[in-house]
């Protein structure tokens, strides 16, 4: 993707400028709260921190609070170009703290060159955080500080740019190693570059089983040799006595290059003369050492990966940096050594051999994402990486010994990392675990021979949410699942036309005009509508061959609508159906109802909808407290639809004293609680947020929902069909996999409770 200048500019300028705030974590509204914060109450927590120190942990921030510390020597792609200018690139990885790890994150630009007075600094700094992320420090002087920051801290210190391309580029080798086929020990490396990352990269690859007399490192005068007179301590280290001099030399018959140097330096000829079957990490940024598209044209056994995003293997320290701390400061280590790196490693690379879930497929547009050449680490945004690497890297910091407060219940400490960044929020989590531990999970899906159905049928079985049963041609099928790249070999396929058991389509037509009679279905009829996959899907579910059924539409759910009440028919003693959003936003979750069913509204249904919608948030563990939304409120207008409204509200009130209901009233009076309570004192929503929305018609709940989703101000999960005999769900087949994979969920549980 393309980003210009001034959009870059715009981004940190507005609507404020920079990249992060801090915010209070407790009250602060009245005196008492002041007074708790600051003085006088803030003495007790200092005294009990001056008794025992350890207990700062306790009553303040500190563990989990990070320092992104640099003095913009070595900013990536632009050089030293001093603390001012380098703050936007240490605020950035200070937001992907955050967002990746739940921590904290001040970054600190120190205008500070001397190698000394640099490491005075920020120890003297040191007690305010948990660790110390390092960041653009250039070589040689990085090693140095590091190692005494490390020596003379104690509190976990890691230089990124050394340490994080290491691990994450150690990961990829091992799997890229699997991948071809070769023992890490027998491998010849070539490393093109003599910084910071080369050099703890080489480190750690020797760490991880290559041998050193299998490792030929380049600077920009040649090969790094034992002839040289020009070379420091960190170059010494990697000196070879090979009869090789230049580039072109090493990579012959080489089988890994990994390039930390600048583009273009590597040729299709080198890529060529090396080993069978190579490895080639070119991660000069932004361009690569050899181009992408010329690597693979030299060669088509070839394993390639680069530091950017746009190409598949992309080696990205945000794999790493964000949870290796999170797993280090939840214990209490005293420093991240080796054992936690390697641990890293080993966490990373097994995680990629993993099913990739659908909310990382859908995140990147890929169904069909799995461990191979074009898949040998995961994804930047794949939510299991703090749950995989954090814990451990906690482990590996007890097994060594450095743990303070080493964690000792894992499963307590799993759930706090799935509270902090999960799959999705809580409801959703639970939803899924609710799925997977149902008994009746055979769920129908009526458009198979779609592609996001399809997507979503494969994985709600690899998930372990239901057992898939697939209506259409078999070959139709197969043929689409091949090009998705889908394994549905464990999935029945039903073929409505040439159905295996020859007397099902008799047998749904028999009990369809038994059901139906009087309502002018014949015997024959039915037996035609069995050709028709929304009658076939729930005759399965009213028979008791199948447990739920997912039916697709293409426009509008209205004739999915009138099959479902003719053979599932509408629960007593409601005298309609109706379909419910649940949306998660910034502000919290929200319920709205009708947004796919009753497009005729009446009294009676707009009643019976209010009904559905408190019985079902409530099923989903939220009190509901509810507000009936239209264009005036509280008998403001004598329009039809306010009195509609006024006159439901009068029986609801009257028949449920104890439901939090109130209207007609307008979106923002329902959605800002102080405006309303001090306009309309009278109502019973006084002192309640709204998480409930009940709209006056199905236009103005399906427009609501789906533009809070085209905004990108919620996440939807539905619609939810509530008020049926059995779990029957209707969605549109553009759907993404993602929400429909939801949807099933809810429809195993939904079948499970009826």
């Amino acid at each position: 993707m393309k980003i210009t200048k001034q959009e870059a500019l715009d981004y940190h300028r507005c609507p404020r400028p920079g990249k992060t705030e801090v915010v209070p974590t407790k009250p602060y509204a009245s005196q008492t709260d002041l007074a708790l914060a600051y003085s006088p109450g803030v003495a007790y927590p200092c005294e009990e921190i001056k008794a025992r120190r350890s207990d700062v942990y306790e009553y303040t921030n500190k563990g989990n609070l990070v320092a992104v510390i640099s003095n913009c020597t070595a900013v990536l792609g632009l050089g030293d170009i001093g603390a001012e200018a380098g703050k936007p690139v240490m605020e950035g990885k200070a937001l992907l703290f955050k967002i990746f790890a739940g921590l904290d994150c001040f970054d600190i630009e120190v205008n500070e060159k001397d190698p000394e007075r640099f490491i005075q600094v920020v120890k003297a700094i040191a007690p305010t955080f948990g660790g110390i992320n390092l960041e653009d420090i250039k070589a040689p002087e990085c090693f140095e500080i590091e190692r005494r920051l490390k020596a003379e801290c104690d509190i976990p210190v890691m230089h990124d740019d050394q340490h994080g391309t290491a691990i994450i580029s150690g990961a990829g080798l091992l799997n890229a190693l699997e991948i071809q086929g070769k023992r890490i020990g027998d491998v010849k490396l070539v490393v093109n570059g003599a910084g910071a990352a080369a050099v703890s990269c080489t480190r750690l690859y020797i760490a991880l089983g290559v041998r050193p007399e299998n490792v030929v490192m380049c600077d920009s005068k040649g090969v790094i040799h034992t002839d040289r007179s020009d070379l420091n301590p960190q170059k010494r280290e990697f000196a070879t006595s090979r009869p090789v001099h230049t580039l072109a030399e090493a990579m012959d018959g080489a089988d890994v290059f990994l390039g930390l140097s600048v583009k273009d330096v590597v040729t299709p000829e080198m890529v060529r003369s090396m080993a069978p079957r190579p490895i080639v990490f070119a991660l000069a940024n932004p361009d690569p050492e050899i181009a992408y598209d010329v690597a693979l044209a030299s060669r088509s056994d070839l394993i390639f990966a680069t530091g950017r995003s746009d190409y598949p293997n992309q080696i990205n320290n945000v794999l790493g940096f964000p949870y290796i701390f999170r797993g280090a400061l939840d214990c209490g280590a005293t420093e991240i050594n080796e054992s936690m790196k390697l641990a890293a490693v080993r966490a990373i690379a097994a995680l990629t051999k993993e099913p990739v879930p659908t909310v990382v497929n859908t995140a990147y547009n890929d169904q069909r994402i799995s461990f191979g050449p074009q898949y040998i680490l995961p994804k930047a945004l794949d939510p299991r990486l703090l749950t995989t690497v954090a814990p451990a890297v906690a482990r590996a910091a007890a097994e060594s010994g450095i743990a303070r407060r080493p964690i000792t219940d894992w499963e307590a400490y799993a759930e706090k990392l799935r509270h902090l960044m999960g799959y999705d929020n809580k409801m959703v989590r639970r939803i899924y675990d609710g799925a997977r531990s149902a008994e009746r999970r055979r769920v129908v899906f009526g458009e198979a021979n779609t592609d996001n159905m399809l997507r979503a049928a494969a994985a709600a079985l690899h998930e372990g949410i239901c057992q898939p049963l697939l209506l259409g041609n078999e070959e139709m099928i197969q043929k689409r699942a091949d090009r998705l790249g889908l394994d549905i070999s464990d999935m029945e396929i039903i073929n409505l036309r040439h159905d295996r058991e020859a007397s099902r389509r008799e047998r749904y037509a028999d009990a369809l005009a038994l059901k139906c009679g009087r309502l002018g279905i014949t015997r024959e009829e039915a037996m035609e509508k069995m050709f028709d996959r929304n009658y076939f899907g729930m005759m399965m579910v009213e028979s008791g061959d199948a447990d739920a059924f997912i039916s697709g539409t293409y426009s509008c759910g209205i004739p999915n609508r009138e099959i479902a009440k003719q053979i599932i028919g509408v629960r007593e003693p409601y005298g309609t159906f109706a379909s419910m959003h649940i949306l998660n936003t910034k502000r919290g979750t929200y319920f709205l109802a009708d947004t796919a069913i009753n497009s005729e509204m009446n009294e009676q249904v707009l009643y019976d909808i209010a009904r559905l919608t408190r019985h079902s948030v409530e099923y989903f563990a939220h009190e509901p407290v509810m507000a009936m939304v239209s264009f005036s409120n509280f008998g403001s207008s004598h329009e039809p639809e306010g009195r509609m409204i006024s006159r439901v509200v009068e029986r609801l009130h009257s028949d449920y004293p104890d439901m939090v209901v109130d209207g007609e009233m307008q979106i923002h009076y329902a959605l800002n609680a102080a405006l309303r309570d001090e306009t309309y004192p009278f109502t019973r929503l006084n002192g309640r947020q709204v998480n409930t929305l009940i709209f006056p018609d199905l236009t103005a709940a399906n427009s609501a929902y789906r533009l809070l989703l085209e905004m990108g101000v919620a996440d939807a999960i539905g619609p939810i069909q509530i008020g049926l005999n059995k779990s029957v769900h209707f969605v549109n087949v553009d759907t993404p996999v993602r929400d429909i994979l939801h949807l099933t969920a809810i429809a195993v549980i939904d079948a499970n409770y009826h």
